[in-house]
């Protein structure tokens, strides 16, 4: 597939605005919030595939701590290789963590797990699902090989990352949905077709 010059363009203006953005919020209570909004029928879902915060994403780890109490199953990602792929490896919350290829911390080699629930760490989001990333693809490749075993992918952001219209091509995966300290948002354009 050629990527579309304006597209990318689009894109990269996208991102350099969000970071921005990203970087003036204040925290606060924001990772606990998270857990108060939570929808339960999520709640229920293991294994649970989570990230490591780095570069100004919303902490999802007191969420991951809540469910893995709940007695959820819990994993983080593990790069071995910057082209990938993700692996997720379980996470009891006390092991040491390693730094992978992209210096993120990750649980050591060991048991990998299929989840059937996905944070996503983002730049931006809008209420059909898109969302901007990094610019590498790494979790449009994760959630389209997940969603084919029934996972659903939840972003994680702060309300201030959402934007009206995020600029997606054909092969951006979308978001089932995003859960932000203000509120839940189910993803109307990505349920669509789905049982």
């Amino acid at each position: 597939m050629t990527p579309d010059p304006a597209l990318e363009a689009a894109k990269a203006d996208a991102r350099m605005f969000m970071r921005a953005e990203r970087a003036a919020i204040e925290a606060g209570d924001a990772s606990l919030k998270l857990i108060e909004n939570f929808p339960l029928e999520l709640a229920k879902l293991s294994p649970v595939a989570g990230y490591w915060p780095v570069g100004g994403e919303i902490d999802g780890r007191p969420l991951l701590a809540a469910l893995a109490k709940a007695g959820r199953t819990v994993a983080l990602p593990r790069m071995e290789t910057r082209a990938g792929p993700a692996r997720f490896l379980a996470w009891r919350g006390n092991e040491p963590l390693s730094a992978d290829a992209f210096g993120v911390p990750s649980p050591p080699p060991g048991k990998e797990l299929n989840p059937l629930l996905i944070f996503t760490p983002l730049l931006a989001f809008d209420r059909a699902g898109r969302r901007l990333g990094q610019g590498g693809g790494h979790y449009d490749r994760i959630i389209s090989l997940y969603r084919a075993h029934g996972a659903i992918a939840v972003g994680l952001a702060y309300a201030e990352q959402e934007m009206e219209l995020v600029p997606a091509g054909g092969h951006d995966a979308l978001l089932d949905w995003v859960v932000t300290p203000n509120e839940a948002i189910r993803c109307a354009d990505s349920l669509r077709g789905r049982a």
